[in-house]
């Protein structure tokens, strides 16, 4: 085999492999092709440029790398090992094994040195954007006489990744925002799982790359770890984003390499015998060389320990010179929750207000008092009402600014926000109509797995919108978001609640948080000023009580539609029946609750129950038991007034006043077959 770099860097290229190879093998399960292709431009990468260090593993100045085609995590394993984090070999031998530290894909969180889950192609190059914006705005915001924010953002991207439509909407964006410290390394093998890319997909890549504005390189032999390097520095030296492409041949070494076959399979004891042999290797298996650990000592692991101790001096440096400006880096490297932030927005008594123009006063309020406060909208902050005021559009040319344009882009939006939110120093928010959260779901989802405190608002939210007709009017978006694990919905009920709904979600610390939001005027509940702030910690809580001691029945609703059910209470009351309403803005947050709480809002011997929410019945029953009614929509919206809409989909007074009479009447039937 032709040698394209120096003996120490193939021999470390083909431990890398190896190892890679022999996790799949022993879990019998895996991707060996990406790890046999993209070693050597991995190597180059980490053995002369990245900045890391095992022993600090959460450095903030340090490089990050993001391998967004996450399949290939035993290339990304092997890399951490070497590099000295808290992978041992024991770890490799339990690749993919229930509890290991090695799963799949890359899980963030898990292990040291992983900067983010990555796995649903694509996305890891969203996030890597986000990384890089991030990077860039700090950069502007703390380097004013001692650059303490200077680090690169690498990406290892796939085919299968560069297909995706949101790497489209990311690079886009990246091309536009002029990320210089951004590189992505393009696996360039031209074989997709199914097999050859040309298939599907004949696009040149580096044309459409330049065309967003990106510097591209190409790299005709994957195994040149010399050219890749002097591509790399080439990359470093734009004032782009770049993307190098690499060519190179997936399985490398194999007898079906080039082929869709070592895509994901484990090579078997027979192709891996000849791997063996076509690389030289007589090592036994899950070995480093000696020679292999010195190099990584000198090159990756010394690397990122002079690195950092340089950014120690530098941070001495601005303790010096400015304490103030250190005082605020330290404060935004932190992962805290923020103050309560909802301090000094007076409470509502009165009046009527949506809860989207409630919610932009309340960014305003945070804004204020939380410098790392970022955020924006996909072209929709205006109806949205996400704009911070006092602040300019976050670009090329003003990185200061906390706005940021994602553009018409909702799924990469929600990966930068991901990828901003791993970074840190910031806390960020992103806006939407409710309907357009589907577009996102995959990285609310990444975000919810991750655990990553980012903010979602949401406005547009029912077939209230009316004219706009059912393109625009969501109806199983709200259950949609629900039973997504660790993702919290609010949809607050009136501007108190809307006050206390941001109270939760900027001092949320392990989960995304959704605020589902009206573009219609709410009124203010009476008593929300003094109930909704702990009512709205917890999920759910009675706004409007029973005149009697024990309510007969219940009224359950989320949103606009709590105002619909009190005067369905007072309806009920005027004939005779005495029913408490309960608003229930998260259920994810009321089902954490003590039993004892619950049962103060939801008496379990209080089985007439009616709950109101303009969204897909699916998962009221929990609340309402068998005995109870749901007045929702499982059936899309029509275009028309919002109160003919509203009529014809049962939301009035009238006819829910009836429900609630034939639930009581059910009920007392079937309390009369049972007895």
């Amino acid at each position: 085999m032709e040698k394209k770099s120096n003996e120490r860097d193939e021999v470390a290229i083909n431990n890398l492999r190896m190892l890679s190879v022999e996790m799949v093998q022993r879990a019998n399960s895996g991707h060996p092709g990406l790890p046999l292709g993209a070693a050597p431009m991995a190597w180059a990468l980490w053995s002369r440029h990245l900045r890391l260090n095992a022993h600090d593993p959460k450095w903030f100045d340090r490089d990050r790398f993001v391998l967004s085609a996450g399949h290939g995590s035993a290339l990304l394993y092997s890399l951490l090992h070497l590099s000295g984090f808290d992978i041992t070999i024991d770890d490799l031998k339990h690749f993919r094994q229930f509890g290991s530290k090695t799963p799949g894909h890359p899980e963030y969180g898990l292990v040291p040195g992983v900067e983010a889950t990555t796995g649903p192609l694509g996305q890891g190059l969203g996030m890597a954007v986000g990384m890089a914006l991030a990077e860039a705005h700090l950069a502007e915001k703390f380097n004013k006489n001692t650059k303490v924010i200077d680090h690169h953002t690498y990406v290892l991207a796939s085919d299968g990744d560069l297909m995706e439509g949101v790497s489209h909407e990311a690079a886009s964006f990246a091309g536009n925002q002029k990320l210089e410290k951004l590189i992505v390394l393009y696996d360039s093998n031209d074989i997709s799982l199914d097999g050859p890319t040309s298939r599907s997909f004949k696009t040149n890549v580096r044309q459409r790359f330049e065309s967003y504005g990106w510097a591209t390189f190409l790299v005709m032999d994957g195994n040149d770890v010399e050219a890749i390097d002097q591509a790399i520095i080439a990359a470093k030296q734009t004032d782009k984003p770049a993307l190098i492409e690499v060519k190179t041949t997936i399985g490398f070494g194999t007898p079906d390499a080039g082929t869709n076959r070592v895509h994901g399979n484990p090579l078997g004891e027979n192709n891996l015998a000849k791997l063996r042999e076509n690389l030289d290797w007589t090592a036994d298996e899950f070995t480093v060389l000696p020679e292999v650990e010195d190099y990584a000592q000198q090159t990756i692991i010394q690397r990122g320990r002079d690195a950092e101790k340089k950014w120690n001096k530098k941070i001495l440096e601005l303790q010096n010179n400015n304490p103030a400006l250190l005082k605020k880096l330290k404060a935004a490297m932190e992962e805290q929750a923020a103050p309560d932030v909802t301090d000094g927005i007076a409470k509502y008594d009165n009046g009527a207000e949506a809860s989207r123009d409630t919610s932009h006063k309340v960014i305003q309020n945070i804004a204020a008092r939380m410098d790392e406060f970022v955020g924006g909208s996909a072209d929709l902050a205006s109806s949205n009402k996400t704009t911070i005021e006092n602040s300019s559009l976050m670009s090329a040319q003003d990185r200061s600014g906390r706005n940021i344009a994602f553009g018409v882009r909702e799924f990469a939006q929600g990966t930068m926000l991901n990828g901003m939110a791993l970074h840190g120093g910031m806390r960020v928010f992103g806006g939407t109509f409710l309907v357009f959260s589907d577009y996102m779901r995959g990285a609310i989802r990444l975000a919810a797995l991750q655990k990553l405190p980012v903010t979602y608002v949401f406005t547009h939210d029912s077939i209230a919108v009316g004219e706009d007709g059912p393109t625009h009017q969501p109806v199983e978006q709200l259950m949609s978001l629900r039973s997504i694990p660790n993702v919290v919905v609010l949809r607050p009920a009136d501007p108190n609640e809307t006050i206390a709904a941001w109270k939760q979600a900027v001092t949320a610390l392990d989960h995304p948080t959704a605020l589902v939001l009206t573009r219609q005027k709410l009124p203010v509940l009476p008593g929300s000023n003094k109930l909704a702030s702990n009512g709205v910690a917890c999920g759910g809580y009675v706004i409007s009580t029973q005149r009697g001691l024990r309510p007969a029945g219940i009224l359950i609703a989320t949103g606009s539609e709590v105002h619909l059910a009190v005067k369905v209470q007072q309806k009920l009351a005027q004939l005779g029946q005495d029913v408490s309403v309960v608003s229930m803005p998260s259920m994810e947050l009321f089902e954490k609750q003590s039993t004892k709480y619950q049962e103060q809002v939801l008496p379990s011997d209080v089985r007439r129950r009616v709950a109101i929410e303009m969204g897909t019945t699916l998962g009221w029953q929990k609340f309402v038991g068998l005995d109870g009614s749901v007045i929702g929509i499982d059936h899309f919206g029509a275009s028309g007034a919002a109160d003919e809409v509203l009529a014809a989909n049962n939301f009035t007074v009238e006819r829910i006043v009836q429900v609630y009479q034939q639930t009581h009447s059910r009920n007392e039937v079937r309390l009369s077959v049972i007895g």
